[in-house]
């Protein structure tokens, strides 16, 4: 019923659409004759909001997935970055929900897009409140980094959309705050990262708590076979519609490489922001740490930057991301993180600090240049441990990049492990402190190590001369003797019993000082408390506290110790429990009636 709603298309026509063979795919430009927003049959509101915006032509990854969408078809879509991705899928979606007209049920959503990051998410939901701001829909953003209360609070009414990442969206699902069996649209954007093997497992519980008739979308701008295999695990028969070769990056884009030694790359970088015709710069670093080394490094050749990463709040990187946009700071510093949120327009310039290791990171980093029809400049710094990932990069884009300058001098060289540090780096010195506080354990084990390597020599040569030659070395008879002792047990039993008496004397003596100590400190408590006049029992019993504790004793039957969470009775310490911290009453009368008190536990065990 709820699918049967959401579409145009009668359910039995819907299924018997999606079930049957052969369905036609979308793959060339050439294939949409659609020219125009309203000749793709979205609702009279929605063709307003567009026309707001400035659009009245659609690209052609729009021209596909929008009727494709509209008519209940199962989408892949592959198309360049920058091209309107994003409105390809919010389109539809806002038009079916102007269709059914009427709120969705509490703690439910009808369409659910999921992102791999947080900026992607917010970019998302820009989007809708732009195109739907004719349509009335509710809708939020659920994603980690943001206090859950207001989400909780948003998704308790229902939504009509739903933009989430996996793992918080996960959160809710387990506590209650939503739910996904009313869910008819769902959409993976970036649907090549969402589908690797660290969303994955988040993916498909997701996927299996969404209803099995169900409209799913995956949109991206590359898609890597194995990738693409996955993804027939959600589909149904799906349209495939691709407006340009997997992978390759946008024509608009003028590529080039630089290649350098590591040293030499941050000088080259100020040279390059320094360019007059740089406007706005997005600089791309593999690690969080190396974009905050970048980062300072910028500013203190006097250019404004901010970097944004993993470690950063959701607070912050919205801080940073709203400065980039508004042009405050010209240059951002990011991990691959921004690669897939940030849509800024007017970024003319994307900058690889460090080449990605996975070749499709690049077609994605570059991709934040040259958006909504402007060119851009994308600069790679290459240095000899990266020249392998340039030749990936190329392969997967079939295009030769460019080089500026010099070419690669001297042989390649390996990339470091993860974990590796040049020498006098932090991680070879922590190895060089752990082997110094380990020295002293190493030449204790020194001997033991020297008497098995003569032990395994002398059984090396016992085998070369016979069994019945005596060893030439004489080190290797005693080794046997020790291995034998030590396996006998003898050495071991012979060492352990002047040390634990050592202990036992040791232990005996720190027990007789604690004593003394707690003898000392009561006495000085009592003395105190008779010198000030300080009768604790006169005094709770006067307010009425004895008596409360009184009570409280004879209920727990313990010494002066307050009934536990739980009613859990504390562990029984030979048939006294000592009282808690705070709580001991060291006055005459105190431990009159903790006497009392320990009689009348025992006198209850004996009864029982």
């Amino acid at each position: 019923m709820i699918t049967r709603q959401l579409f145009s298309a009668s359910f039995h026509d819907l299924k018997r659409c999606r079930h049957r063979p052969g369905l036609p795919h979308a793959t060339t430009e050439e294939s949409f004759n659609l020219k125009h927003f309203n000749e793709l049959g979205l609702a009279e509101p929605i063709l307003r909001a567009v026309s707001a915006e400035g659009y009245t032509n659609p690209t052609p990854i729009q021209a596909g997935v929008i009727p494709a969408m509209i008519a209940g078809h199962d989408i892949v879509g592959i198309a360049q970055t920058g091209t309107g991705k994003t409105a390809s899928f919010v389109l539809p979606i806002l038009h079916k929900v102007h269709e059914i007209g009427r709120p969705p049920r509490p703690k439910s959503c009808r369409a659910l897009i999921l992102t791999p990051t947080r900026e992607l998410s917010a970019q998302i939901a820009d989007g809708i409140k732009a195109y739907g701001k004719n349509v009335r829909h509710h809708a939020t953003v659920v994603v980690g980094g943001a206090r859950p209360g207001p989400q909780v609070k948003a998704m308790a009414r229902g939504l009509d959309i739903l933009v989430a990442t996996p793992g918080r969206l996960e959160d809710h699902m387990r506590s209650g705050a939503i739910r996904l069996d009313e869910t008819t649209v769902v959409v993976l954007d970036e649907a090549d990262q969402m589908l690797d093997l660290g969303f994955m497992p988040a993916i498909r519980r997701i996927m299996a708590a969404l209803p099995k008739e169900r409209l799913t979308a995956l949109l991206s701008a590359t898609m890597p076979k194995q990738i693409r295999a996955l993804a027939d695990d959600f589909l149904n028969n799906p349209m495939e519609i691709s407006v340009a070769p997997a992978s390759k990056p946008i024509e608009r884009i003028e590529q080039s490489v630089r290649h350098m030694s590591k040293g030499e790359k941050r000088a080259a970088l100020v040279d390059i922001l320094k360019g007059k015709d740089v406007e706005r710069a997005i600089i791309f670093t593999r690690t969080k740490h190396g974009a905050n080394k970048v980062s300072q490094y910028i500013e203190d050749a006097g250019i404004p930057s901010g970097a944004i990463h993993g470690n950063k709040s959701q607070s912050q990187r919205e801080k940073t991301l709203l400065a980039f946009r508004k042009g405050s700071v010209p240059v951002l510093v990011a991990t691959d993180i921004a690669a897939r949120g940030i849509d800024v327009d007017g970024v003319s310039h994307v900058v690889n600090f460090e080449l990605p290791n996975i070749p499709e990171v690049y077609v994605h980093r570059i991709g934040r240049t040259a958006r909504a029809g402007n060119t851009g400049i994308a600069i790679s710094l290459c240095d000899e441990t990266e020249r392998g990932y340039l030749r990936d990069i190329e392969k997967l884009t079939g295009i030769v990049i460019p080089v500026e300058g010099e070419g690669p001098k001297g042989p390649d060289v390996a990339p470091e492990p993860r974990g590796q540090r040049s020498a006098g780096g932090r991680r070879n010195g922590q190895q060089q402190a752990s082997k110094s506080r380990g020295g002293r354990r190493s030449e204790a084990r020194k001997p033991r190590e020297a008497g098995e390597a003569d032990a395994q020599q002398a059984r090396g040569q016992r085998r070369e001369g016979g069994e019945g030659r005596k060893p030439r070395n004489a080190n290797a008879g005693e080794a046997r003797e020790q291995n034998n002792r030590r396996n006998n047990g003898e050495r071991r039993r012979s060492d352990e019993r002047p040390r634990r008496e050592a202990g036992e004397g040791r232990g005996q003596e720190r027990s007789d000082r604690t004593e003394r100590g707690n003898r000392n400190d009561r006495n000085g408590r009592n003395e105190r408390n008779e010198r000030h006049g300080r009768n604790e029992r006169s005094a709770r019993r006067s307010d009425g506290e004895g008596q409360q504790r009184d009570r409280r004793f004879e209920a727990s039957g313990e010494n002066g110790a307050s009934p536990r969470r739980g009613n859990k009775k504390p562990r029984n310490r030979g048939g006294v429990v000592p009282p808690r911290k705070g709580e001991g009453d060291t006055s005459s009368a105190g431990l009159a009636r903790m006497l009392q008190n320990i009689e009348r536990s025992q006198s209850k065990r004996e009864n029982a």
